[in-house]
């Protein structure tokens, strides 16, 4: 469906633009070696100890390896057993799960988290699609589901942009929508229904509304998968700034808060520090990695500084 609102930057996002951004999708890595500063080090290599895989790296002799992948050559020249280490190379299907919500609706400074979020799947898929693999996609609103199997293929990537753009024009303040914070769950009870072994899972929300069955979704999902989390917020929700007395609403109720208390504001900082902190130990429990997407600065550099920019590419 053809979005109907014209594109205003960072409220909006624009088609064009996101289908540009197929080149920059090449500078990062969902890659199974890592540099070590990447939240995906050491995650998702398969090792395999064998011949005619993709070589990975040459290594010492350790207990276990098999005899047929000793390096005689390096051995030999080094007097230590040296073995030459594969990994397996298979498809790895990837399934985007992004939120467009009213909760998303939202920004003081950069863009609003919706139009982050877009830009963090828009930059996944052409990733995805651009090293050979499947990409679909799991777009959801506070009433509506809508999904892409994956496919390899650059119309696929086209048609999952237009659905996230059409998702994303359809958000405005005063639409009469509801807050689902439900809806989440229900995205994620679909992503599992989709991504049945072997799939790599991209959450990307500010995960509104997230509870005990959103754990056990992501743990059953993880089960059989490889999940990232991608948490997408504004500096707004870390950090309450002396603006005096404010009327605040979320659409439905409002409060009136008298932001020059410091107390209201050590209290405000603390609340967003322990949401934090049991996400990451979430993220840790349940061996899922997770980075936070700030609103206010450039999603590519944020993605490549924590995943892994690939090596060649530039950093600007």
């Amino acid at each position: 469906m053809e979005a109907s609102r014209d594109p205003v930057p960072n409220v909006y996002v624009d088609l064009h633009e996101l289908a540009a951004l197929k080149h920059a999708g090449q500078s990062f890595a969902f890659l199974p070696r890592q540099p070590v500063t990447s939240l995906l080090s050491g995650r998702r290599a398969s090792r395999l100890r064998g011949r005619g895989l993709s070589f990975e790296e040459m290594r010492l002799y350790q207990p276990g390896d098999d005899p047929r992948t000793i390096d005689w050559k390096a051995t030999a020249r080094t007097r230590e057993t040296h073995v030459r280490v594969y990994t397996e190379e298979r498809e790895r299907p990837a399934v985007l799960v992004v939120d467009q919500r009213l909760s998303m609706f939202f920004g003081s400074r950069g863009a609003l988290k919706s139009v982050a979020a877009v830009r963090a799947a828009a930059l996944s898929a052409w990733r995805v699609v651009g090293v050979g693999d499947r990409v679909g996609a799991i777009v959801f609103d506070d009433s509506r589901i809508v999904d892409h199997k994956p496919q390899r293929s650059d119309r696929n990537v086209l048609r999952i942009l237009g659905t996230l753009t059409e998702f994303n024009h359809r958000l405005s303040a005063d639409s009469g929508a509801s807050p689902n914070p439900q809806a989440l769950n229900q995205a994620l009870e679909r992503a599992r229904r989709f991504a049945t072994h072997d799939y790599l899972v991209v959450i990307i929300s500010d995960f509104d509304g997230a509870d005990p069955t959103t754990r056990k979704l992501v743990t059953e999902l993880r089960r059989h998968n490889d999940v990232i989390a991608i948490r997408v917020w504004d500096p707004l929700e870390a950090e309450l700034p002396d603006l005096g007395r404010v009327v605040v609403s979320d659409g439905d109720k409002q409060i009136d808060a008298d932001t020059a208390d410091a107390s209201l504001r050590n209290r405000y900082r603390e609340h967003h520090r322990q949401v934090v902190t049991q996400m990451d130990q979430i993220s840790l429990q349940y061996d899922v990695p997770s980075m936070t997407l700030w609103t206010d600065r450039d999603v590519l550099l944020q993605i490549r500084d924590r995943l892994g920019r690939v090596p060649g590419t530039r950093r600007g």
